[in-house]
């Protein structure tokens, strides 16, 4: 089926069967860590420090740890991240096995882990070009890496509800410390013929500086970013305060909260699947823009839900409308971007996504401490609004100017032949 096309190929396949499992436990740790901030303080701050601090090296390090990766071997750098990460699962696991339920614990395991995010994840979506041969094919495996996260998106929370409920958080921590053994094993087997690093004589700041520039000077490519920069301030975070939805205003329990997590994560792959489908990236632009509409419009129905089904349901469109616009933007930087500037490219995509997120969910959770969470996220669907409306006037206006420039130049040529 062409929807698997991409699986032709052994690497990718192997990568994709060993983050499988791999994400499936990383989801059930993220769910059961903010299941257990919340229950153990009540506090909506705290819940959003916590999401800050995992993801608050995204924004500090991911342009350094793009330049990083451009400059050694790509494949033995995320060997090293995901062993790294399943040292880190491992302590987290010890520690609350042990009864040891500290806060500033878990916010420093959490910041540890968001640091090793900053370099796994820019050095997992720069490799995904090496792993499928054809590069009309790399719009597909993009799609379905997106696909298996949010399959596990959809698996984790749902397993890690029931294990909250009966065994314990340890029991998620351990789970994910073991899910690395398989794509620890996997990696062992792939076979990347990666290109032999020369080692540059330019320094890494400058580096840093040429990635900017190249972001700031392509048109394109900084418009999605800003997009995406908006919305993970101000968008995005609005997942911070579902375990609030769940507890306090639908009177749920862990299930309930991990119903939500399988809603969203149920959204991402109908809109995952449908973009493994594309035959082509043409119409990538219009899926960012009509995306930005389905979550904006999403949180704005989210807000005012009083049933729990209903919730449910707005939180599935939410999933759609996230996924769609991340994904088509990762896959339009990934495909447009020159050979030479596609891990810092990427690293940008990154920290604009991952990296301002934490600075928005610290932000929403003070703001649902003030106003209450369903004015919070009536107020992020509004702002939602109001930022792909600018996006869609901003990029037709440009779209005009060219086709006016081009017809001006055509005019020209007939008075003033070249």
């Amino acid at each position: 089926m062409s929807i698997f096309r991409s699986l032709k190929y052994r690497n990718f396949k192997l990568f994709f069967y060993g983050q499988s499992v791999s994400l499936m436990g990383t989801w059930m740790q993220k769910t059961a860590v903010s299941w257990m901030v919340y229950r153990l303080t009540g506090s909506a701050v705290l819940l959003g420090i916590v999401t800050f601090m995992s993801l608050i090296p995204s924004l500090l390090l991911s342009p350094y740890a793009g330049s990083f990766i451009d400059r050694h071997n790509r494949f033995r750098v995320l060997v090293f991240t995901q062993i790294a990460s399943m040292l880190q699962a491992g302590a987290l696991a010890a520690m609350i096995f042990s009864g040891y339920y500290n806060i500033t614990a878990i916010i420093l395991l959490s910041l540890i882990q968001g640091i090793i995010n900053a370099f796994d994840v820019t050095c997992r979506q720069s490799l995904m070009v090496e792993m499928v041969n054809k590069k009309e094919d790399l719009p597909n495996a993009i799609a379905l890496n997106s696909t298996m996260t949010n399959l596990a998106r959809i698996a984790g929370p749902a397993i890690a509800g029931v294990i909250l409920s009966t065994l314990g958080e340890d029991f998620c921590f351990f789970i994910n410390f073991f899910s690395y053994i398989p794509v620890l094993a996997c990696l062992a087997m792939m076979r990347l013929n990666t290109a032999t690093i020369i080692k540059s004589e330019t320094s890494i700041w400058t580096e840093l500086q040429q990635g900017f520039k190249y972001i700031y000077w392509d048109h394109d490519l900084r418009s999605l970013i800003g997009m995406l920069a908006i919305s993970s301030i101000f968008i995005i975070p609005f997942n911070t305060l579902m375990p609030i939805f769940a507890k306090d205003l639908f009177n749920g329990s862990a299930k309930t909260f991990s119903w939500f997590e399988c809603a969203a994560g149920l959204g991402s792959v109908i809109s995952a699947m449908y973009l493994a489908n594309l035959k082509n990236s043409k119409n990538l632009v219009r899926i960012i823009t009509a995306a930005g509409f389905v979550l904006s419009a999403s949180l704005l129905l989210l807000a005012h839900a009083q049933k729990l089904p209903l919730a449910l349901i707005f939180m599935t469109f939410s999933g759609v409308g996230m996924m769609a616009q991340t994904s088509a933007i990762n896959t339009y930087i990934q495909t447009n971007a020159i050979p030479a500037m596609r891990a810092r490219a990427i690293s940008y995509y990154v920290m604009a996504y991952q990296g301002l997120i934490p600075v928005g969910s610290f932000l929403v959770g003070m703001m649902a401490q003030q106003l209450g969470p369903r004015l919070t996220v009536f107020i992020e669907g509004m702002i939602g609004v109001a930022a792909t409306v600018l996006f869609a006037l901003l990029r037709n206006k440009r779209q005009n100017e060219s086709v006016w420039g081009l017809h001006r130049i055509k005019s020209l040529t007939r008075y003033f032949p070249f």
